[in-house]
């Protein structure tokens, strides 16, 4: 009798009883009720789904078995690192080639003069100009066998691309040269390449090679110049025994005497690139078809699913082509007959060029990164703002953590979409490398973005890569697994209390993608590759649990203080660069000293707002000379080294504040943006003697 007492009362009401009930509700709730339903079918029907990862997120890489703790991509077929992705794309002539193909002659390269829009080169007129290009140089004696190394000193724009594809297209070898180098660091690449004719983008170049050649015996017969030129430097040219030619004239005595492509092989060299390093001479790592090739495939490998490049795909070029990162970049896209949009060369109009371009691709470089942080933050200039800017990226960053990445939802409708509109509105790829960027402006740029945004890893002795994130993988505070066309292992640094047994060690690369070796210098060579044909990075990395790779140290700047302690100032500097009116840090110290002092570069834009709610105001100028500050600083940047997990010994006792930012310019960064450690001494020795002679009083 209970149990059919129970099934009354559980019984489920008849459809004639529920219309009964719902004609009883009152007209408001009735309405509710359908609003609520409303929304809910529109929530299932447009609510995000994560991007189907390429793999187990929870188990990116695995260990090689007896391969001294080294670990591959799960992504790598049958163990073997990957030399390409396409079998009709095995140099990177052939990379182009199939671009041709794919693009349907579509647009290749693209420029724009001050407010104007882009103009475009075709794929076949690209490469109709490269065969002039190539044909002239091989007109006028170069070749394979011989004379085959051609250096490119321009900026950014298309008959840069043009050069190097004239290179490829007859086997011979581009060398890129820099202005930030300097006269004597290009006076010695000439030299050590032997170059005899260089492709430069305007007079002011050609005059600077003659600069360094002037009085010497040298190599350089031919200058080629895109823009136009006057007598004057035609005249000096003839004194330095040099040939003055406009590109237009040289394509023109190509095409009179045109010849077949001589297309590579996949081991023939490439490039040579020089890197500028912080000490001593540049080195011209050899780098091959394969390698280039293998880099470029490694990154389509990983984004092969949905976010594979497309014809449809357009490239914001900036970052420098003399450097592998952006070369890989433009390589990738010229694959999958894409088209590259060339800056205007001047980095304070590369906005006006998003928006005129709207690209679909954007690599970057962290200092990038870190403004765009802060213009955002610094927009947000009332405690209104900030609540909603904090609020709405906690939201996004919340999906970010379930794999989702869109740009179509209320917060980005509401507080994110001008951001997305500056960029022109259409990137749906970002990737950053070239320096370490912070967790915190990495992960709240992805959900503010709304777009794909991976981290790689790597230098130029591995083409440019060797890690990179994976697809639906938005955690931050890791530069990805190891690509699938090398393998990574970490050895002991024992001085630092590394061990390779823990997970922790120097970062060494092995793979199609590590370079030949240093030109002309086997000494410096055997110092980077060891005989088992590792590459030595000299930065420190951990293993985390999931596979990926954690860059935490670098083992070529330790020294040690007077007590024996052993330091790794940028391990420092990057803890303390998170201090929000921080924007540039350099940790010193010594053999001869007990402990560190710093020089900090505050942040022109951050610091007046964060000092005035300190109490103290003042122009920049003041502000960088006021005690008040310092100290204020000084006491935020250990702080913040305590929750690093800084040792006492580790932290500075003393800061000095200088307020002029670290710059290629002044000498005092590498084109890549590394600190040049013994110029920044040397020039902030008064600053550091000052201090320790306070410390010791």
């Amino acid at each position: 009798m209970q149990a059919q007492d129970l099934l009354r009362q559980l019984r489920i009401p008849e459809l004639g009883e529920v219309r009964q009930y719902v004609r009883s509700l009152p007209t408001n709730t009735l309405m509710g009720m359908g609003a609520f339903a409303a929304v809910t079918t529109y929530w299932f029907a447009t609510r995000p789904r994560a991007l189907k990862p390429p793999c187990d997120l929870s188990m990116q890489s695995v260990e090689i078995e007896g391969g001294e703790y080294a670990r591959r991509s799960v992504l790598m077929d049958e163990g073997k690192p990957m030399t390409h992705f396409y079998s009709d794309a095995l140099t990177m002539y052939e990379v182009f080639l199939r671009g041709v193909r794919v693009s349907n002659n579509g647009p290749c390269l693209g420029s724009r003069k001050p407010n104007k829009p882009y103009e475009w080169l075709s794929y076949q007129e690209v490469a109709d100009k490269a065969e002039y290009l190539g044909s002239a140089l091989l007109h006028r004696g170069h070749s394979q066998a011989g004379d085959k190394f051609i250096g490119v000193f321009a900026q950014n724009r298309p008959e840069w691309t043009i050069a190097e594809l004239a290179c490829y297209t007859y086997s011979l070898v581009s060398v890129p040269l820099y202005d930030t180098l300097g006269t004597e660091a290009i006076g010695y690449i000439i030299d050590k390449a032997a170059i005899s004719t260089i492709v430069c983008d305007v007079p002011n170049k050609a005059s600077l090679i003659m600069d360094c050649v002037s009085g010497r015996e040298h190599t350089v017969r031919t200058i080629i110049l895109m823009e136009p030129f006057d007598a004057d430097l035609v005249a000096r040219g003839q004194k330095c025994g040099i040939e003055i030619l406009s590109l237009k004239d040289v394509e023109g005595i190509g095409k009179v005497n045109h010849r077949k492509p001589l297309p590579p092989n996949p081991d023939d060299l490439a490039i040579i690139c020089f890197t500028s390093g912080t000490t001593g001479n540049p080195k011209g790592a050899m780098l091959t078809h394969r390698n280039v090739v293998s880099n470029c495939s490694a990154f389509i490998k990983i984004t092969q699913g949905e976010l594979r490049p497309c014809p449809d795909d357009v490239l914001i070029s900036f970052l420098p082509l003399a450097h592998m990162f952006e070369r890989v970049v433009e390589g990738v896209i010229l694959c999958h007959g894409g088209r590259i949009g060339f800056f205007q060369g001047d980095i304070r109009l590369l906005m006006d060029d998003l928006k005129m371009l709207r690209p679909t691709v954007f690599p970057v470089v962290p200092r990038l990164l870190n403004r765009m942080f802060d213009k955002i933050f610094g927009q947000a200039n009332t405690p209104l703002k900030r609540w909603l800017l904090d609020f709405a990226s906690r939201r996004k960053e919340a999906e970010l953590r379930s794999g989702v990445v869109r740009k179509d939802s209320m917060w980005d409708k509401l507080i994110f979409s001008k951001v997305q509109a500056s960029l022109g509105g259409r990137v749906r790829l970002m990737i950053t490398g070239a320096a370490p960027v912070s967790p915190t402006v990495l992960t709240f740029l992805r959900a503010a973005l709304g777009c794909q945004f991976y981290e790689g890893y790597g230098q130029t002795e591995c083409t440019a890569g060797c890690t990179m994130s994976m697809p639906g993988d938005w955690t931050a505070g890791h530069v990805g697994a190891p690509l699938p066309c090398n393998t990574v292992k970490l050895v002991d640094v024992p001085d630092m209390n590394y061990n390779a047994a823990n997970g922790e060690g120097e970062v060494c690369v092995k793979g199609p993608n590590v370079f030949q070796g240093y030109l002309e210098d086997p000494e410096k060579t055997a110092e980077a590759i060891d005989k088992d044909g590792w590459l030595h990075t000299g930065d420190i990395g951990k293993w985390l649990p999931n596979g990926t790779l954690k860059i935490v140290d670098r083992k070529k700047h330790i020294f040690k203080l007077a007590q024996g302690e052993y330091i790794a100032p940028e391990k420092i500097e990057n803890i303390y660069i998170r201090s929000d009116p921080v924007a540039q840090a350099f940790v010193h110290g010594d053999s001869l000293q007990a402990c560190l002092v710093a020089v900090i570069v505050p942040d022109p834009d951050i610091v007046p707002g964060w000092a005035k709610k300190r109490g103290f105001e003042g122009s920049y100028a003041d502000l960088c000379k006021s005690k008040e500050l310092k100290t204020a600083i000084l006491e935020d940047i250990l702080r913040l080294g305590k929750e690093g997990g800084l040792k006492s010994f580790e932290q500075v006792k003393d800061i000095a504040l200088h307020p002029e930012m670290f710059s290629v310019q002044n000498g005092l960064l590498t084109p890549t943006l590394k600190a040049k450690r013994a110029e920044l001494r040397n020039f902030f020795r008064e600053q550091i003697d000052q201090l320790y002679s306070k410390i010791k009083m």
